[in-house]
C-alpha cells in the first residue's frame, strides 16, 4: 500500500533508539529496574497523577486494575461491546462478568444514559474505554458511578494524552489503564502496559499483584497475582518517545480536522469530534457501503482496516447476550482510514481524493 493504515518506519526515523537499547543492554538489569522507574514516575507527572505502575500489556493492566479494586467471582463489571475483547478478557480473568451498554451514537462511547440502567441492575465497577481516542462523556459517566459507590477504571489504550480541562485520560477515575502496543499514540517495540492512580493504596496492590502477589521474594500474601512486569527495554524506549507525544498528537489532530473538512457533504461520517478531548488514535468513519469504499481505496493502494467488525457482546464464546442496537449498527458501518503522524500531506491528500472520487467528487 502507499498510504498504509499505520507505519512503523516513521517513527523510528523519528526517534533514533539505538543508543537507548544500547544503554539497556549494557547494564544486564532488564526487568524491575532503574528505567521502569524513571519511566513510571515521567509518566505519572504526565498524566497528572501520583503514581504509575508499568505492567506487561493493557489488558493485564484492565485485569490488576479490577482485582486491585477488589472487582471478582459473582460481580458484574460495565463495559462496551464495541471496543474489542480486550475489557471482556479482563473482567473474565477476574471471575466477574461483563454487563454490555449501549453506546452513544454520535460518539460511539459509551452512553451514560444506559451506565445508569446497568448500575440500576447492580454492578461492580465501570470500565469506561475512550474509544479510537476521543475521550467519553467523562463528567456524566464519572457523576453517575461516584452517587453509586461504583469504582470507575479508564481504559485510555488509544488516549495517550487526551484532556479535558485540566485532566488528562487517566486521571479521571479511579484508576487509568494504559497499552503500549507498538501502533498506539505512545508505543513501545514490543507488548507494555501500565496503570495510573492517586490512591496509594491501589498503586500498591497493583505492584504487588504484578509480581505473584508478594509482599516481598517468595512471600505470596496477595491472591490473583501474576507474573505482568513491564521490561526495562520497554520502559526506556517509552521514556525517550514520551517527549514526543504530544506532538504526534497534534499532527493526528491536524490530519483528522483536514479529513473531516474535506470529506463533509458526503455519505461519510466522522465519528471524531475534534479538540484536545480527542488524539485521533484511529479516524473512523462510518458508512453504508463499507466494503465498496474499502475495496475502492485499496484499488486506489491505500489501506483501511475495521476496529472492529464483530461487537464482543456477539463473538461465539459469549453466550447470550441482551441486544444493544445502537453498537450492532455501528459494527457494521466502521471504517478506518490512514490517521498517524508518517503520513505527509501528500499522503493525506490522496486518501482525500480517492473517499471523494468513490462518491463521485473530484478534487481534494
Amino acid at each position: 500500500m502507499d498510504v498504509p493504515v499505520f507505519s512503523m518506519s516513521s517513527l523510528l526515523a523519528e526517534v533514533d533508539l539505538t543508543a537507548t537499547i544500547e544503554r539497556v543492554l549494557s547494564t544486564g538489569r532488564f526487568i524491575l529496574g532503574p528505567e521502569l522507574e524513571r519511566f513510571e514516575a515521567a509518566f505519572a507527572e504526565y498524566c497528572g497523577t501520583r503514581d504509575c505502575v508499568g505492567v506487561a500489556n493493557g489488558t493485564d493492566a484492565l485485569e490488576l486494575a479490577l482485582r486491585a479494586l477488589g472487582v471478582g467471582p459473582g460481580q458484574q463489571v460495565a463495559i462496551v461491546a464495541n471496543a474489542g475483547p480486550y475489557g471482556a478478557t479482563a473482567v473474565y480473568a477476574t471471575g466477574a462478568t461483563p454487563r454490555y451498554v449501549d453506546v452513544d451514537p454520535v460518539t460511539l462511547d459509551m452512553d451514560p444514559a444506559q451506565l445508569e440502567q446497568a448500575i440500576a441492575d447492580g454492578i461492580a465497577a465501570v470500565i469506561v474505554t475512550h474509544l479510537f481516542g476521543q475521550l467519553a462523556d467523562m463528567d456524566a459517566i464519572s457523576s453517575l458511578a461516584s452517587a453509586a459507590g461504583i469504582p470507575l477504571v479508564e481504559d485510555c489504550a488509544q488516549a495517550h494524552g487526551a484532556r479535558r480541562g485540566n485532566h488528562r485520560a487517566g486521571a479521571m477515575g479511579a484508576i487509568g489503564c494504559f497499552s503500549f502496543y507498538p501502533t498506539k499514540n505512545l508505543g513501545a517495540v514490543g507488548d507494555g502496559g501500565a496503570v495510573v492512580t492517586d490512591d496509594a493504596g491501589l498503586a500498591a496492590r497493583v505492584r504487588r499483584l504484578r509480581a505473584y502477589g508478594w509482599s516481598e521474594k517468595y512471600k505470596v500474601t496477595l491472591s490473583g497475582g501474576r507474573n505482568s512486569r513491564l521490561d526495562e527495554l520497554q520502559a526506556a524506549v517509552l521514556s525517550a518517545r514520551l517527549p514526543y507525544l504530544d506532538a504526534w498528537n497534534r499532527r493526528r489532530r491536524l490530519i483528522a480536522d483536514r479529513y473531516i473538512e474535506q470529506l463533509s457533504r458526503l455519505p461519510v461520517r466522522p465519528v471524531s469530534q475534534g479538540g484536545e478531548g480527542d488524539v485521533s488514535h484511529l479516524f473512523v468513519v462510518l458508512v453504508d457501503d463499507r466494503d465498496d469504499l474499502a475495496e475502492s481505496l485499496r484499488e486506489a493502494s491505500i489501506g483501511t482496516d475495521v476496529h472492529y467488525p464483530v461487537p464482543d457482546h456477539l463473538q461465539p464464546g459469549r453466550g447470550p447476550q441482551p441486544a444493544l442496537p445502537v453498537t450492532e449498527a455501528a459494527c457494521r458501518s466502521v471504517l478506518t482510514l490512514p490517521c498517524h503522524p508518517g503520513l505527509t500531506e501528500r499522503d493525506v491528500g490522496m486518501v482525500i481524493t480517492a473517499v471523494r472520487s468513490h462518491y463521485g467528487h473530484s478534487g481534494a
